[in-house]
């Protein structure tokens, strides 16, 4: 399979500092030894609990936060190891939606100032070709010309949330990371966007990283996915997989919790003891074996590795990292 975007053993660290001379004394290991790949045209959907490092390893596949450690393959280009002054062309190649529209967009800006100015950072067309090429965008995302000069304060979130896509088609990029879209949105609102980033796929042939902690929009959109917990992969596999025959017990927890719409449903729910560890001090071996049912000895003494379980559905094999297999 044709891959987009390969990660390979990517490294987030946060240096603590303490003392009067603020020397680092620790550091926080947001993402931590992250391995996956994404074909053209797929949407690998991330999940996990909040302070998983989710949204960290997304900023760092950009190089939004600069990485420790790890390589980042787009399109054949090593991005990781990319001078500031070279990774300027490569960002036309990726862009964010981010997570909040309300923060998202400048409030001093016009919608046509804001999807101009990609344009114009990149030197990208005359006066009048840019102008067409935002009135295409709005036809894109379902908004309509007469909004042009307006600003973000007159939109629902909905809107917001369709002019940030706007903006990151601007510069007809082949990889997005979908930062939490539509966690802020309401939820005939969240079925729009996601049905409009869908579209989008198919017809432009984009590929998305999509971030999320629901796991049912995950389902939705993806075609497979990777279970995050305290900054690793635990889990990864196709959307029909993960769903059908989770293997991880933290996946497994995860699914149970997922809200079934029937009054008489008799699903038993997985519940977790425990907290989520600090990552400034994580556990010994594997990271989630103080809150697995399934904890054994060797668990506190080394860390399971990624291994395919089996070649799984569409080619995308199941891969898990967990000492029971």
């Amino acid at each position: 399979m044709n891959n987009l975007l390969e990660v390979r053993n990517l490294k987030k660290y946060f240096p603590i500092k303490g003392g009067f001379f603020r020397h680092t004394v620790g550091q926080l290991k947001a993402v931590d030894d992250v391995s996956f790949s994404i074909p053209r045209g797929h949407t690998f959907g991330l999940v996990g609990e909040s302070g998983c490092g989710k949204s960290t390893l997304g900023r760092a596949i950009l190089r939004l936060h600069e990485p420790t450690g790890g390589e980042i393959q787009l399109d054949g280009t090593d991005i990781s190891r990319l001078s500031t002054r070279e990774l300027v062309a490569h960002r036309r190649e990726m862009q964010i939606i981010f997570q909040d529209p309300y923060a998202s967009l400048s409030p001093r800006r016009t919608v046509m100032q804001t999807l101009l100015e990609p344009l114009e950072i990149h030197h990208i067309g005359d006066a009048a070709s840019r102008k067409q090429k935002v009135l295409e965008l709005l036809d894109i995302v379902g908004m309509r010309p007469n909004v042009l000069h307006r600003y973000p304060h007159e939109f629902s979130g909905g809107q917001r949330q369709r002019i940030g896509i706007a903006r990151a088609l601007t510069l007809d990029p082949k990889f997005i990371v979908a930062d939490e879209a539509v966690s802020a949105l309401d939820v005939s609102v969240q079925s729009q966007v996601l049905n409009l980033i869908a579209r989008l796929q198919r017809e432009l042939g984009i590929s998305f990283l999509f971030i999320s902690h629901d796991l049912a929009v995950v389902q939705h959109i993806s075609h497979e996915i990777g279970v995050m917990y305290l900054g690793k992969l635990v889990e990864v596999a196709s959307s029909t997989d993960l769903y059908r025959e989770p293997r991880h017990p933290y996946t497994k927890a995860l699914l149970s919790a997922i809200p079934v719409p029937d009054p008489d449903s008799k699903t038993q729910r997985m519940i977790l003891q425990g907290d989520v560890p600090s990552p400034l001090n994580p556990p010994s071996g594997c990271p989630f074996r103080t809150r697995c049912p399934e904890a054994m000895d060797v668990c506190a003494q080394s860390m399971p590795q990624l291994k395919i379980l089996d070649a799984g559905n569409n080619g995308l094999p199941h891969q898990v990292a967990c000492h029971l297999y």
